[in-house]
């Protein structure tokens, strides 16, 4: 997926969940951060971000879309709704056989990311974004996800329905070690995760290619449940 119009400031604060303030052209700007997690220790005063300038939308409060920051030498994209659209550029390659794709697709109390058909499997995908990286792993939640633990529940369900499900954990920057759920911040995730796996549930974790105006899928990487 490709980003229009890029531009580059430096991070000063976040008054709340949805708004920062960033330093852009020696101007202070109120940005829409496009990541409604905490990502606090991605948003730390003084960090170099990167935003996506907006100008032509009138509909709009704020001019510009904060959408990736750098980490050290490392840069992280923490748009939300990023990892769905990478991934519907990547289904292809994930079932070669694909004949059906579906996005947002409603199974009983949940709606699920996607629905796909192969020539032989009826598979529901729910997708989540990983930005939270510590020494070269990678972990999710990065806050406890009450959502995202019904999520894997009804996951479960669709495998006991007779569907294959699956999980996929797009990691949004590359160069990681591997994937493993955040048991200290949400262990009813954790265990969850845990429970789906052995109840058929397929965990796939991907790491992306992060450009300033690009993000795109580069390939699997590990996890770690344990």
């Amino acid at each position: 997926m490709k980003y229009n119009k890029i531009k580059k400031g430096i991070f000063l604060s976040r008054p709340n969940r949805f708004i920062a303030n960033v330093l852009i052209n020696g101007k202070e700007e109120v940005c829409h951060v496009k990541n409604t997690g905490r990502c606090r220790e991605l948003l730390v005063e003084g960090a170099e971000v990167v935003l996506e300038d907006c100008k032509h939308n009138p509909n709009r409060k704020t001019r510009y879309d904060l959408i990736a920051v750098y980490k050290g030498e490392r840069l992280v994209n923490m748009d939300s709704q990023a990892p769905n659209k990478v991934v519907h550029e990547y289904l292809q390659k994930l079932f070669s056989d694909l004949v059906v794709v579906r996005p947002e697709r409603k199974y009983k109390n949940s709606r699920f990311d996607f629905y796909v058909e192969t020539k032989k499997d009826k598979i529901f995908i729910e997708v989540k974004g990983v930005t939270l990286e510590q020494n070269e792993v990678v972990r999710f939640p990065d806050a406890p996800t009450t959502r995202g633990t019904k999520h894997i529940k009804e996951l479960i369900e669709c495998v006991n329905d007779g569907y294959k499900a699956c999980i996929i954990f797009v990691i949004q920057m590359e160069g990681v070690k591997y994937f493993s759920p955040n048991w200290e911040t949400d262990p009813k995730f954790t265990c969850e995760l845990r429970q789906a796996q052995k109840r058929g549930v397929e965990i796939i974790c991907l790491d992306c290619l992060v450009q300033p105006d690009s993000l795109s899928i580069n390939g699997l990487v590990g996890y770690r449940l344990d």
